[in-house]
């Protein structure tokens, strides 16, 4: 595998639902080991360009690549974690069970988990601190609870490449600096984290690169501190018809 190629390239894709145009020659190139935010109003098409990626909606125009490879050769290096909302939390399952799910995709159809594997989901819970709730069912977690039992599956699963479809919707303090620690960990191992992020205040903090979006538009891409900037987001919540509060304009001006 070439470390000098990007990790993650689109280039000019076009994503539609139907007759609608969710991405319109959306383009990005993220670097290998970085955390890179993808950002922007509501229905600026954040979510629309984590599904590109994976194949999950109708890419009319433009590539993908990983590494300089196609998806379909990439996929045991990618994990993706969509957003926790949407998942039915009824399924009888407990926590270790939902983790070493992530183990799955290296495994084949015929082996079946075993004591290399539940070592990886154990220590993969640990990275989380949930190891005393391995046992519980999941649907009896908080929400902060739940996010970081997808984040440890995602873990488990030890990608290249990871996709995280917001990561840190609706987790308290406790859980935000739990993940990131998590994440800040797993980039230091060489691993790739592109995340939808809806907090522009704190992007800056843990991200290294972003992309910023507005109604399935590049705004902007590349060193976060470049992208996230009171003239690119001012423009693109005004494209959006977004709204930004008083106190995120004064963070971003700090």
């Amino acid at each position: 595998m070439n470390h000098t190629l990007p990790a993650v390239e689109a280039l000019t894709v076009t994503a539609t639902y139907g007759p609608v145009t969710a991405l319109n020659h959306a383009s990005m190139t993220v670097d290998p080991g970085v955390i890179h935010a993808i950002v922007g109003p509501n229905g600026s098409g954040k979510s629309t360009l984590l599904k590109a990626l994976m194949g999950q909606v109708n890419v009319t125009e433009g590539t993908v690549v990983f590494r300089g490879r196609p998806l379909a050769k990439m996929r045991q290096d990618i994990a993706y974690m969509p957003q926790v909302a949407g998942v039915d939390w009824n399924f009888p399952a407990r926590v270790t069970d939902v983790v070493l799910m992530g183990t799955y995709g290296r495994l084949g159809w015929l082996r079946r988990p075993g004591v290399k594997e539940k070592t990886i989901a154990r220590d993969s819970l640990a990275a989380v601190g949930l190891t005393d709730l391995a046992q519980r069912h999941i649907s009896a977690l908080s929400g902060g609870q739940k996010q970081r039992v997808f984040v440890a599956r995602l873990l488990a699963a030890q990608p290249t490449i990871a996709l995280m479809d917001e990561p840190f919707a609706g987790v308290d303090v406790h859980s935000e600096r739990i993940i990131r620690d998590a994440l800040t960990t797993l980039t230091a191992s060489g691993t790739t984290v592109l995340l939808v992020h809806h907090d522009l205040t704190s992007v800056s903090k843990f991200c290294h690169t972003a992309t910023l979006l507005s109604r399935g538009h590049v705004v902007a891409s590349g060193p976060v501190g470049d992208v996230v900037t009171v003239d690119n987001i001012t423009h693109a919540y005004a494209l959006g018809q977004g709204a930004l509060t008083g106190g995120v304009y004064e963070e971003l001006a700090l």
